[in-house]
């Protein structure tokens, strides 16, 4: 089976093809990454020789480059992990991830109707469901829940999400989407908060914390994540949605002063910036459906996660040092 990756030079997208290529050494894979500033060749060096695997330098905006791969390469299926992705770029420039997030998606699912492939699976976010209120733990997102987003980011991931349900009712597109909870492990950019943070604290300088740190979001390592994705593909329902969550609900003081006492850094080093414009307070994921029906179940406890992810970062400073000045 041929499997097109898009943005699989990203955090997420290489952690999966790297997941697949051990589990499903029968299949191989294409991937399709633009190289923007979160697309990392270096990450995929491993494997760029391997003959299960192809990268082509490319947009998903870009209808004849997807043509071409679809063409020549046939996929039966395809995993959309490309997208702009980090909250605080899409306040300064929404118009962006409109145009990846949304238009991105739209050529994507136009060459997969044309084309015919067996699956369509949109990497979505939990964002897309908006914030529930810290007093409430009660309260998580379910795939019932309305979709809420409240940032261009979130709000782009939303419309590409409810463009791939109607390409499913409209043609008859087999699709299924997943909306994952935050991520973490190897090869993340160093602006997303735990590599920010350790990158930081390494060098003695100062951690920004926004607000007053209380925000709450649900962790997952990576490889879980990619996991349940595989298991979607392979056993989930056409037409439908499946969340994805670690059952880890941290609020984001409480994290870095995890990170720090990890490294054995003063917490002196936490100073506290001006909120996040529309800071969501708390996501809190619900995944029954997928435990359920499909028999998912997150296997990385956060402390050994967590304790993996920071021996990764300090055993390759190769990796994201040359980053911190990109």
């Amino acid at each position: 089976m041929t499997i097109l990756i898009t943005g699989g030079a990203g955090f997420i997208g290489s952690n999966f093809i790297f997941y697949l290529l051990e589990h499903h050494p029968e299949d191989r894979i294409v991937c399709l990454d633009k190289l923007t500033y979160a697309g990392n060749l270096a990450t995929l060096a491993p494997i760029l020789n391997d003959p299960r695997f192809r990268f082509v330098q490319g947009d998903i905006c870009d209808s004849a480059v997807v043509e071409q791969i679809f063409t020549v390469e046939k996929p039966h299926i395809v995993v959309n992990f490309a997208a702009e992705s980090h909250v605080d770029r899409s306040i300064a420039d929404p118009q962006v991830f409109l145009q990846t997030n949304i238009l991105g998606t739209a050529t994507l699912l136009e060459s997969c109707r044309k084309y015919g492939v067996e699956r369509f699976h949109q990497i979505s976010t939990d964002e897309v469901y908006g914030d529930l209120p810290l007093d409430r733990l009660d309260l998580q997102f379910t795939e019932a829940s309305p979709l809420c987003p409240h940032s261009p980011y979130s709000s782009s991931k939303a419309a590409a999400d409810l463009l791939t349900l109607s390409y499913h009712r409209t043609y008859g597109l087999p699709v299924t989407i997943s909306r994952c909870s935050n991520n973490y492990g190897p090869y993340q950019y160093p602006e997303k908060l735990i590599p920010l943070m350790f990158t930081r604290a390494v060098s003695d300088q100062p951690l920004p914390i926004y607000g007053n740190g209380l925000n709450v979001r649900d962790w997952i390592y990576v490889e879980d994540h990619c996991s349940a994705v595989d298991l979607i593909l392979r056993k989930g329902k056409v037409g439908e949605v499946y969340n994805i969550g670690g059952n880890c609900e941290i609020s984001n003081l409480v994290l870095v002063k995890r990170l720090l006492h990890s490294l054995g850094k003063s917490e002196d080093l936490i100073t506290y910036v001006a909120d996040r414009k529309g800071h969501d307070l708390r996501y809190a994921i619900c995944s029954d459906k997928l435990q359920t029906e499909l028999g998912w179940h997150p296997q990385t406890d956060f402390a050994d996660g967590l304790r993996q992810t920071i021996r990764w970062y300090q055993d390759h400073p190769d990796w994201w040092c040359p980053l911190l000045n990109s």
